[in-house]
């Protein structure tokens, strides 16, 4: 499939009658691992991705790294990538062009970019240089704006929908195509941020958020897991490594993918 048909395929994904349903990737093996369970699209885990080269999330994993890992997860995968690259891995807006550019030359056809604690101002920016360097590169990216608001608990609870609605609106003018707010369970906010929209809506979710279906009978584009994938199966080394070296162990080694199914995902990459 071409970039083009991928771009095409990616945007048409996004419908509340069937929310696009993303298990966040951090590497070759996370990735081809979920798009062979049937996803229709990869998008990775920026902390996911950070912690598997040894650094911390939050903008302080030298973007280099990143980039090839990125570029080796859309090698590896026949459905469109989207790239978490958090707040552009830039000082300024021309850096931020400069790793879109690079995101773009690995094939990747959509990314997320964030705003955290800083300005408004800040992000749109750094959108409005992320949709030149699209331009610029003749691709159809998608540009999804995460808005931290609710994740971080930015600003005034009691104005905190109309705060993230007009930054939302911000960010639509300076060229975002999706809208992500992680953070929110609350169905009653949810139903009033997609109705607040104009372009398709982004819901992080996890244990305690309704199911994917729901959530798109409130308006809900896109659902995405984040870095949760990775903290479980993070989790399920710890438990391991914990059994066998308290107790002797494996109980927890019971649920795994069998060796031989596992090791034939790559036989295409070799």
């Amino acid at each position: 499939m071409s970039n083009a048909s991928k771009s095409s395929l990616f945007r048409s994904l996004h419908t509340p009658a069937r929310p696009l349903a993303l298990a966040n990737a951090w590497d070759v093996a996370s990735a081809r691992v979920i798009e062979a369970a049937g996803a229709t699209a990869i998008a990775t885990t920026s902390a996911g991705v950070a912690w598997s080269l040894g650094a911390p999330d939050g903008d302080r994993v030298p973007r280099g790294p990143v980039l090839d890992a990125i570029a080796r997860i859309a090698s590896a995968v026949t459905v469109p990538v989207t790239a978490d690259i958090e707040g552009g891995y830039g000082q300024n807006p021309a850096e931020v062009a400069e790793t879109v550019t690079r995101v773009l030359e690995a094939g990747v056809v959509g990314i997320n970019i964030e705003d955290g604690t800083r300005s408004p101002g800040t992000l749109v920016d750094r959108l409005a240089a992320a949709r030149g360097a699209a331009q610029r590169a003749d691709v159809d990216l998608f540009v999804n704006a995460r808005i931290d608001t609710y994740l971080l608990g930015l600003g005034d609870p009691a104005t905190r929908l109309q705060d993230t609605l007009e930054r939302a609106r911000s960010y639509i003018d300076a060229g975002a195509d999706g809208i992500f707010v992680p953070g929110v369970t609350d169905p009653g906010v949810i139903k009033d941020l997609a109705a607040g929209l104009t372009v398709p809506l982004n819901i992080m979710a996890g244990p305690g958020t309704v199911p994917a279906d729901e959530l798109g009978a409130l308006g809900v584009a896109r659902v995405s897991l984040g870095s949760s994938v990775a903290q479980a199966a993070y989790a399920v080394a710890r438990h391991a490594a914990l059994e066998l070296h308290r107790v002797g162990g494996y109980d927890h080694l019971r649920q795994t993918i069998d060796y031989p199914e596992l090791n034939s995902l790559f036989t295409a990459t070799r």
